[in-house]
């Protein structure tokens, strides 16, 4: 039985591959230790762990020392996996690389490697640090909660946790993130390999760094280097750079308002108790008005966001909703609301959606949509157009760029263009052989989407926060917290944490959806203020199309603050005194921020 022992300035890492034993012990002493066995899931819902090594071998290169293993003779199975762990020298950082060969198409449903590291911290001696959502931080004790585990969606923003155990920590970085997810198991997190169009058909790849002082800040830190070393993180000044409109952005509230509405019968909306209700709209000219008055009451600058401006209104007949609605003015009172934006100095911004396709969109064609693996399409009658499945990535740039044409053949100027849920919900795969899709390849079309919007001068922006998307974005819709529901009238799971703020503050927008002496929302605990939220870190608000002065007044003042701080990394969040309440954050211009949240009073230095 081999065991290795390599050590580097950072770490050391013992290894008994044979009993799928890693210990990371750094400087301090302190020290990260992995005992468990991997395992496949297979299709037909076998779990074996990995057998004993077939071969296991070391060599050291000239910049890390490297263990390779190699399993075979998987029960009822041809697969052969080769591992390779990493330590690299420069970085002090361990690497756990797999790759699976000889897989039949569907035989495998996961494969879970590395082993978790144990964890096993007392109470009030550490935490994990999950990417849910804006950030969720779990005390040690507390249960840690995960739907799906998903990375790019809401179980995981981004593809990183943490743990943290008496001030030794380290990040957990998926390198090859397209295809993976994770399990909790009490307070361990198991990364999970999923296929790709059915088979295994690269290496994957997940880096932890381990750090002697650190805490969340520092997690966050550690990806936020890894970005940037890598070319990936696109700041603010670079998009202005890109398209010079971005820059109109800063410190500028955001107005989001409809024009009409169509629940059809199939909808899970559709209210049978009052079919009046289904039907609705007013006029773009209306909304203009509406604008007008708010310019008089004092709000100089504006982001406009307007939903249901399609034939059928809201969330109908994409991705084709033209003509706009007649009802509404047609084309020519749409052109018109976008004059009067800019007239009044306000962005004209419109919703838009390209994944969701509906049966009765005029271009509807099943060939074009996603092809599930077992060969059906998903079909959902959950929003307002009713029957729809989705639209294969591979389709959507086509459609941007023809209907954005559209918009100026009509005379229309759109300056701002808002692509609903690419930056939230899971990445599709395709498994039509005409047009196939990996994920990865999904979040190119989509990132391609708002480029195309970016190359013509329009400001792109989505509904979250999913990072394989921030690059192309400037903001998205809001980016709470993970709650107990998916709604109003929640409580938080975990501490809420600005994880995503501290990585990318600088790099796009996160507006809040409040104003003082208002409490919850949508997933924002229903004892917080989401106006506190804004101010404390650093963001926009929103606001009502029919605010008053006062609530003007509100808006600006945390708008203002938000435009000091456009350029600037968030260095540092921290809980201030005992329990959770009081918080304070610190910015790279020196601007430091204390929020107390549950009286809503802040200061600001």
């Amino acid at each position: 039985m081999e065991n290795y022992t390599i050590k580097n300035d950072h770490i050391t890492l013992e290894a008994v591959p044979a009993k799928f034993y890693y210990a990371v012990t750094l400087s301090d002493g302190s020290r990260w230790e992995m005992k468990r066995t991997p395992y496949v899931k297979f299709g037909d819902g076998r779990i074996i762990e990995f057998p004993a090594p077939t071969s296991v071998t070391y060599k050291s290169s000239g910049t890390a020392d490297i263990i390779k293993s190699t399993f075979d003779h998987f029960e009822n199975s041809e697969i052969s996996i080769i591992t390779q762990v990493f330590a690299d020298r420069t970085t002090g950082d361990v690497l756990f690389k797999i790759n699976v060969s000889g897989d039949k198409k569907f035989e495998i449903e996961h494969v879970q490697f590395p082993a978790p590291l144990e964890f096993g911290a007392e109470e009030g001696h550490g935490y994990t640090v999950l990417s849910q959502m804006q950030g969720t931080l779990y005390p040690a004790g507390m249960q840690i909660i995960a739907e799906t585990g998903l990375v790019y969606e809401r179980d995981g923003y981004m593809p990183i946790y943490g743990q943290v155990r008496d001030g030794s920590g380290y990040a957990a970085i998926y390198e090859t993130p397209y295809d993976v997810r994770y399990r909790v198991d009490e307070d361990r997190i198991l990364p999970l390999w999923v296929h790709s169009l059915g088979r295994f058909r690269y290496m994957r790849t997940i880096r932890f760094c381990f750090r002697k002082n650190c805490d969340y800040n520092v997690i966050a830190k550690c990806y936020r280097s890894y970005l940037k070393e890598r070319g990936r993180l696109v700041t603010l000044k670079e998009k202005i750079q890109c398209n010079p409109n971005v820059a109109k952005m800063q410190g500028i509230p955001v107005i989001h308002s409809g024009i009409a509405a169509h629940t059809s019968p199939e909808s899970m909306f559709y209210d049978k108790e009052h079919p009046e209700r289904n039907d609705w709209n007013t006029t773009f000219d209306h909304r203009a008005e509406e604008l007008r008055k708010l310019k008089e009451k004092g709000l100089e600058h504006a982001y406009t966001h307007f939903d249901g401006w399609g034939r059928h209104g809201y969330d109908n007949l994409h991705p084709d909703p033209f003509p706009p609605h007649e009802k509404a003015g047609g084309a020519a009172g749409m052109a018109r609301l976008s004059d009067t934006c800019r007239e009044l100095g306000y962005i004209f911004g419109i919703h838009d959606q390209y994944r969701d396709y509906y049966f009765d969109s005029p271009d509807f064609c099943i060939d074009d949509a996603v092809l599930k693996a077992d060969g059906t399409h998903q079909v959902y009658k959950v929003w307002a157009g009713g029957a729809q499945t989705f639209l294969c990535s591979v389709f959507q740039p086509d459609y941007v760029r023809r209907n954005y044409q559209r918009f100026r053949e009509l005379g229309i100027n759109i300056d701002a263009a808002y692509l609903d849920v690419f930056s939230v919900v899971e990445l599709d795969e395709c498994y039509n052989p005409d047009h196939p899709a990996t994920r990865s390849d999904c979040a190119k079309f989509r990132r391609h989407c708002f480029d195309m919007l970016t190359d013509q001068g329009i400001i792109p922006s989505s509904e979250e926060g999913i990072d394989c998307i921030i690059p192309s974005l400037v903001l998205c819709h809001h980016a709470p917290f993970h709650s107990t529901a998916f709604d109003t009238d929640v409580d938080a799971v975990g501490i809420p944490i600005p994880l995503l703020n501290l990585v990318y503050h600088d790099c796009f927008i996160v507006p809040w959806i409040g104003l003082p002496g208002e409490r919850g929302g949508w997933c924002i605990p229903k004892t917080d203020s989401a106006y506190a939220y804004a101010i404390l870190y650093g963001q926009p608000v929103y606001c009502p199309i029919d605010a008053s002065e006062e609530d003007i007044r509100d808006v600006k003042f945390a708008c203002a603050n938000a435009g000091k701080l456009f350029f600037e990394e968030l260095l540092s969040h921290e809980f201030v005194g005992e329990g959770y309440r009081v918080q304070r954050t610190t910015f790279s211009d020196g601007t430091v921020i204390t929020v107390d949240l549950d009286s809503g009073k802040f200061e600001i230095k």
